[in-house]
C-alpha cells in the first residue's frame, strides 16, 4: 500500500468508516464509467472473425462506445488499447482505427502490452490519467486477432545473456507446460480442474440462452470466407460462437493430456484461442454529470504483483489480497469475482487458497468456455461484471487475471 492510501484509510477509520462504506460512497472525483461494451469472442481460426484483423474488431468497439454512450467524439482525449501478439504494439493501426471509429486527430492513441492483463492496465492507465488531472475522458480497450496472430513467432528469441539466467531463462517456457508444473506442485487434481470447466460451460451456455450476454455485447458486421465454398460473404456476428452445450466432466475427463502423458491439462479444461475486441469509457463523476452520461459503475483501485515465472498462474492469489489493502476491504465485502480462466488449475487454486466460493466466481461462466483473446480479457471483464451486478443487485466486484512470465492484477469496481 503507497503511503497516500495508507493515509487516506487511516482518515477514514478516523470517521468511522469501514472500507466498504468508503467503496460505496459517491464523490464528484469517482472515475466512473459511462459505457463499456465488447464483441463477441470467436474461435480462433474458424469463428466469425477469422478473416477480420484487430485494428478491424477495434473499429467496431470504439464505434459502439460512441454509440451507446452519444458522447461527443471530440471530448475524448486518450485512448489506450491493450494488445498483445500485434506486431510493432499495433500503435500504428490503432492510432487508424481510431480515426475510422469516427474520432478526431485530436484524439490521442496509445497501445501496451502487460500480456494477459493488457486490457486491464488500459483501463487502469486511463483511469490513472483521469485521476491526476492530465485528461478529463479517456477508453481503456484491448483486442486480440489470434486467427491472424498468435503462435511460435509472439515470443522473440532470447539472447545469450537471459538465456543463462535460471528464473529469466523461465519467462518464455510456454502457458501449458508451467501450468501443468503448477498443477503437479500444487496438487490440483484432474477431476476437479474438469468439473471446474463443466460448470463454467454450463453456466455460459445458460447466460446466453437466456440472452444475459446480450446487453454487454455489441454485434459486428464483417467478412467472412466460408471455409467450404471459399466464397467470401457479410455476415453479423452476435454471439459467442465457442460456447458449447453439453459438456460435463465426465465428457471432458476422456480428453488427453495436452503436455505430459501423465498430466491433467487439455483443451477442454484450459482457456479458448479467440479473437474480440472491448472498450470502457471512463471520466469523473462530476464531469458525467455535466455530460449527462449514465452511470454505469465505477473504478476504486488496482494492483499488480510479481511471483515466480513457473508459478504465474498464482497471480490472482497475490494480487487480490493486496487489491483489498489498497483499498480497506475483506473477501466477503466483494458480490462477484470475476478471474480470468487461463487455466482450470490455477483460477481454482487462487480460489481456493483465498477461500471465495465458487458461486461468486465467473457467475456467467469464463474463458474456458468462451474464449481468451489476450489484449481483451482485462477490458471485457468490466462490462461482464458490472451489468451482472446491476443485474443481480450486487454492488461490489473484482476482477483479476495471472499474468504469463509471472505477475497477477486485480482491479475493484462498484456497480450503480
Amino acid at each position: 500500500m503507497g503511503a497516500l492510501d495508507r493515509v487516506s484509510q487511516l482518515g477514514n477509520q478516523l470517521a468511522g468508516k469501514s472500507g466498504k462504506d468508503t467503496v460505496l460512497s459517491k464523490n464528484e472525483d469517482d472515475i466512473v464509467v459511462t459505457a463499456c461494451l465488447r464483441t463477441p469472442f470467436t474461435k480462433g481460426g474458424k469463428g466469425g472473425f477469422k478473416d477480420t484483423a484487430a485494428s478491424d474488431l477495434m473499429v467496431g468497439a470504439l464505434r459502439g462506445v460512441i454509440d451507446r454512450s452519444k458522447i461527443d467524439p471530440s471530448l475524448v482525449e486518450d485512448i489506450c488499447v491493450g494488445t498483445v501478439l500485434a506486431p510493432g504494439g499495433g500503435a500504428t493501426e490503432m492510432r487508424a482505427a481510431s480515426i475510422v471509429a469516427g474520432f478526431p486527430v485530436s484524439t490521442a492513441v496509445r497501445t501496451l502490452n502487460r500480456q494477459c492483463s493488457s486490457g486491464l492496465q488500459a483501463c487502469v492507465d486511463v483511469a490513472n490519467q483521469i485521476k491526476t488531472g492530465m485528461i478529463e475522458i479517456g477508453i481503456g480497450a484491448g483486442v486480440e486477432s489470434m486467427s491472424s496472430q498468435y503462435g511460435p513467432g509472439a515470443v522473440t528469441e532470447f539472447s545469450d545473456l537471459l538465456e543463462a539466467h535460471p528464473e529469466a531463462a523461465n519467462c518464455k517456457v510456454p502457458m501449458g507446460v508451467l501450468s501443468e508444473k503448477m498443477a503437479k506442485e500444487r496438487g490440483i487434481a484432474r477431476a476437479d480442474q474438469d468439473a471446474f470447466a463443466a460448470s463454467s460451460y454450463q453456466k455460459a451456455v445458460k447466460a446466453q440462452a437466456t440472452g444475459l450476454f446480450k446487453e454487454e455485447i455489441h454485434p459486428l458486421k464483417v467478412k467472412y470466407q466460408d471455409p467450404k465454398t471459399e466464397e467470401t460473404k457479410e455476415i453479423v456476428v452476435d454471439r459467442d460462437d465457442g460456447v458449447r452445450d453439453g459438456i460435463t466432466a465426465q465428457s471432458l475427463g476422456k480428453i488427453r493430456p495436452a503436455f505430459a502423458k501423465d498430466g491433467s491439462i487439455h483443451a477442454g479444461n484450459a482457456s479458448q484461442i479467440s479473437d474480440g475486441a472491448a472498450a470502457v469509457l471512463l471520466m469523473k463523476r462530476s464531469t458525467a454529470k455535466k455530460l449527462g452520461q449514465t452511470i454505469i459503475g465505477k473504478f476504486v483501485n488496482a494492483s499488480v504483483v510479481g511471483v515466480p515465472p513457473l508459478l504465474m498462474g498464482v497471480g490472482p492469489w497475490k494480487a487480490i489480497p493486496k487489491v483489498f489493502e489498497i483499498t480497506g476491504l475483506s473477501k466477503d465485502d466483494v458480490d462477484i469475482y470475476e478471474i480470468n480462466e487461463a487455466f482450470a488449475s490455477q483460477c481454482l487454486w487462487c480460489a481456493g487458497e483465498l477461500g471465495i466460493p465458487q458461486e461468486k466466481i465467473n457467475p456467467k461462466g469464463g474463458a474456458i468456455a468462451f474464449g481468451h483473446p489476450l489484449g481483451c480479457t482485462g477490458a471485457r471483464q468490466v462490462s461482464t461484471l458490472l451489468y451482472e451486478l446491476k443485474r443481480t443487485g450486487g454492488k461490489i466486484g473484482v476482477t483479476s487475471m495471472c499474468i504469463g512470465t509471472g505477475m497477477g492484477m486485480a482491479a475493484v469496481w462498484v456497480a450503480e
